[in-house]
C-alpha cells in the first residue's frame, strides 16, 4: 500500500512546507516519512510504503534529526533482536504540529480558493 498524503482535496498539488531560515525544516515528504516510520517501525518499510528508496528515507531522517533540538527518529541496527525505528517524543510532537498546520492551511485554502478561481478565465491554462 502506497501512502500518498496531500493537503487539499481541492487540488493534490497544494502542499505546504514550513521553512525556517534557508533550510526546509519539515514539509510533506518528511512528514510522510515520520508518519510511515511511526506506523511501520522501520525505515525500509516506510520507504516501501512511500515508494522511496531506503537511502532517500535515511537521508530525510538524517536531515530532520539534524534540524531539530533532538532526533525525531530513533533507530536500532538489525541483529538477533532485529532493527527498527521509532519516533522520539519530539518526533511525535513535530508530526502532530505539522499535521495541524496542514489542516489549518486546508481550511484557509478552502475558504479563499473559490474567490480566486472566480477571477481566473475558464480557458486559462488550456493548450492552444
Amino acid at each position: 500500500m502506497k501512502t500518498t498524503l496531500s493537503v487539499s482535496p481541492l487540488d493534490p498539488k497544494t502542499r505546504f512546507r514550513v521553512q525556517v531560515k534557508h533550510a526546509v525544516a519539515i514539509g510533506p515528504g518528511k512528514a510522510d516519512v515520520l508518519q510511515a516510520v511511526a506506523e511501520t517501525g522501520s525505515l525500509s518499510e516506510a520507504g516501501r510504503q512511500l515508494g522511496m528508496s531506503y537511502q532517500r528515507v535515511w537521508s530525510l531522517v538524517r536531515a530532520m534529526n539534524g534540524d531539530f533540538i533532538e532526533p525525531l527518529v530513533l533507530t536500532q541496527r538489525g541483529g538477533a533482536a532485529g532493527g527498527g525505528a521509532v519516533l522520539s517524543h519530539t518526533g511525535a510532537q513535530a508530526l502532530a504540529i505539522y499535521r495541524a498546520i496542514e489542516r489549518d492551511a486546508e481550511r484557509a485554502v478552502a475558504k479563499r480558493l473559490p474567490q480566486l478561481l472566480a477571477l481566473i478565465r475558464p480557458e486559462a491554462g488550456a493548450e492552444p
